[in-house]
């Protein structure tokens, strides 16, 4: 049976602002951060992954295929989760997590849950095909949920926390990109390596780049007392 019209029209948008996300956001990466063509091009990516992540979500709904759709909740979050923590670097200003926040870290929490039952109990062959995937996203999703939910509670004792979550959900958000353009694209590779294989370069990267600028940031900090 064809596709309806909007369904075609959704399946090229998705594949239109993914195809941009995936060469912005490197550009991104590489620009003086916080400046002027960063913070600019920084919102062009988050909501071109806004469209990707929300395509992706009705599109998986209409087939309907869940692991997808949970994909899609996990691999926004962390472009949203990256973006909204720039509405919280100054928590001693009143700048605090709103409803949204919490609403955000919830419905990733609660996909990692899903993600790691679903892929433990294998209800359909494509679960069990991708349990150690649905398992690996899991176990990811609920780590960064209750990572912010504990940031939304107790503030943070480093000034500099926005920095690591920023760079960790933008990055974050670009290995889901990543592996989305592996599976398509890079067949000749078993599934399960499609999937994982930029999650597991993907979460080294992240903590050596924030393990980087915090011995960074801590190194100029004594340096300025000193003087």
């Amino acid at each position: 049976m064809k596709d309806p019209v909007w369904v075609t029209a959704l399946r090229v948008i998705h594949i239109a602002c993914g195809f941009l996300a995936f060469f912005i956001a490197p550009a991104v990466l590489a620009m003086v951060k916080g400046g002027k063509q960063h913070r600019r091009w920084g919102k062009v990516y988050f909501w071109l992954m806004a469209v990707v992540a929300g395509t992706a979500l009705v599109l998986s709904i209409y087939r309907p295929v869940v692991f997808l759709a949970l994909v899609a909740v996990f691999s926004f979050y962390m472009a949203f989760s990256g973006y909204r923590v720039l509405f919280r670097k100054r928590p001693d200003h009143g700048e605090k997590a709103g409803l949204m926040d919490w609403v955000g870290a919830v419905l990733m929490l609660g996909t990692g849950v899903l993600l790691i039952l679903l892929g433990g109990v294998k209800p359909t062959a494509l679960w069990a095909r991708l349990s150690l995937v649905a398992i690996a996203f899991g176990i990811t999703g609920i780590f960064f949920g209750l990572r912010d939910m504990q940031s939304f509670l107790r503030r943070p004792t480093d000034k500099n926390f926005w920095w690591y979550n920023h760079m960790g959900g933008m990055i974050g958000s670009y290995v889901a990109a990543v592996s989305a353009f592996s599976v398509i694209n890079l067949r000749f590779l078993p599934p399960v390596v499609r999937w994982l294989w930029p999650l597991a370069i993907g979460v080294p990267v992240i903590l050596i780049w924030i393990r980087y600028y915090r011995r960074k940031f801590n190194s100029e900090k004594a340096v300025s007392m000193a003087a």
